[in-house]
């Protein structure tokens, strides 16, 4: 499992020492070859979820071994790519292959937690954490490496090898589900996929993220789309009898909401920094891909150090302060920078960036694993990857206009404060928020099946649960006290 959820962060990074050889070679600006990072991530936001909730109803042994051999055939694809337009084919399909890793870790972790009678895996929670921000970091030296060696078609054929060996343990290792009960219980599953919801929301992304990728004036017609596709989303989902995304219970699970937002502008900074800042040490700075690579060593090693010593530890907010500090020192002294500035000065913003990026991950991830319904925890984990997702795609379009068809200083400059007013925002919604603390730390206990969203342990005795809603089947979520 922690193979297969690496697959995304890894496919997310090494592509930022690829985008300008990529578009030296095939004759592509920096503008058009940003669609290399929107594609993926247009696909595997939407993807993430809809994948988490299959996952939460028919288990992560299939729908892992199908997307993680759709990794293969991108990885084939992308190699053999002729042009721009089938590259760009290339990293949806890796974004729709990546999909399923997450998300059935997390789904795992769960069921091994509920069959075990381990309420606490905090030491599989950071492994699964420091795997991703691992290869999140290394993923621009791994590239600049394999450019090197045999171009930047060798960092699309890397993931041959990565899925034969993913698909091969997955196939020895992963449980098989048990029994569906005959065709009764087929048609039931079936049925609870809530195809009209999962179409209404996959509208409401597309048209959100196509605007993200460059936005403008005269697309104003794809925010129109969103507001419509949101609205008609959300009048599906509270009427559903088995809605894709449960709302009521969504929203009245504080904690979880918050956490969801922290993500998103979290990200915003996290893949500017490691897109458009690894464009500039290129471009405005002088590096060739390799290099550009290793001065990300620094920010790789302190990332899993910190992962390590925090991951044990009780509580996210302090994580989460810590993190948000980190990011807006770090923007800082990019403003600071220049074509003619020390190489240690580019080490030290990588240093700075190490913190927030082994503190943020961490204590998001496990946030969304004591906050979420038990019996939603892949969708769940999913929507979290999909607010990062539309953070991505936020500072990809940053990146984009800043930049232009060149990375020079001054749109390095200009990203650095887009970045920095995302990192004020993270930093205010964690001091105000209250909800922090309530059994999201990695000595907490999972939310048990009967509890309400957000809480950590059981309701007391003769607390209200939430109302029913008239001429509705009570869903899985719904807690009563009496029936306890």
């Amino acid at each position: 499992m922690l193979l297969g959820s690496v697959l995304n962060p890894v496919n997310s990074t090494i592509i930022a020492v690829a985008l300008v050889p990529i578009g030296r070679a095939l004759g592509a600006p920096a503008s058009q070859t940003a669609w290399l990072v929107s594609a993926l991530y247009l696909a595997t936001s939407l993807g993430q979820p809809v994948v988490g909730r299959l996952i939460d109803l028919f288990g992560p042994r299939r729908l892992f071994l199908l997307s993680t051999g759709l990794v293969g055939v991108a990885g084939v694809v992308g190699a053999l790519a002729p042009n721009l337009g089938v590259l760009i084919a290339a990293r949806v399909l890796l974004g729709f292959g990546t999909c399923a890793g997450y998300p059935a870790a997390m789904a795992l972790l769960r069921s091994e937690a509920e069959r075990t009678g381990r309420d606490s895996p905090g030491g599989v929670l950071t492994a699964l954490a420091v795997a991703n921000q691992t290869i999140a970091v290394v993923g621009p030296l791994l590239g600049g490496l394999l450019i090197t060696v045999g171009g930047w078609r060798a960092t699309f054929a890397l993931n041959v090898p990565l899925a034969v060996v993913a698909v091969a343990l997955g196939m020895l290792r992963l449980p098989r589900p048990a029994a569906p009960g005959g065709p009764r219980r087929r048609g039931e599953l079936v049925a609870r996929l809530d195809l009209p919801g999962m179409g209404l929301f996959a509208a409401m992304l597309v048209s959100l993220l196509l605007f993200l990728m460059n936005m403008h004036l005269r697309d104003w017609y794809l925010l129109a789309l969103t507001v419509v596709a949101g609205a008609a989303f959300a009048f599906r989902e509270l009427r559903a009898a088995t809605p894709f995304i449960d709302l009521r219970v969504l929203g009245g699970n504080t904690p979880l909401l918050a956490t969801y937002g922290r993500a998103l502008v979290a990200y915003v900074v996290a893949y500017a920094f490691l897109y458009g800042f690894t464009q500039w040490t290129e471009e405005g700075f002088g590096l060739s891909p390799f290099h550009a690579g290793l001065v990300q060593i620094p920010m790789f090693l302190l990332a899993i150090g910190v992962s390590v010593l925090s991951g044990r530890r009780r509580g996210v907010r302090g994580k989460l302060l810590l993190g948000a500090v980190g990011q807006i020192v770090a923007c800082a002294v990019i403003l600071t920078l220049t074509g003619e500035s020390p190489l240690w000065m580019l080490i030290l913003v990588a240093l700075v960036f190490g913190v927030p990026q082994g503190l943020n991950n961490l204590a998001l991830q496990n946030s969304v694993y004591f906050q979420a319904d038990p019996e939603r925890t892949a969708s769940s984990a999913g929507l979290l990857r999909t607010f990062a997702y539309v953070g991505s795609m936020i500072a990809s379009s940053a990146s984009a206009a800043a930049f232009g068809h060149h990375a020079d200083t001054a749109g390095m400059h200009t990203l650095a404060w887009v970045m920095l007013g995302a990192g004020v925002v993270y930093l205010l919604l964690t001091l105000f928020d209250r909800t922090l603390g309530r059994g999201t730390g990695p000595d907490a206990k999972p939310r048990p099946k009967d509890s309400p969203p957000g809480s950590a342990s059981p309701p007391r005795s003769g607390a209200a649960g939430p109302r029913p809603v008239p001429g509705r089947r009570a869903p899985p979520t719904a807690w009563c006290s009496a029936a306890r």
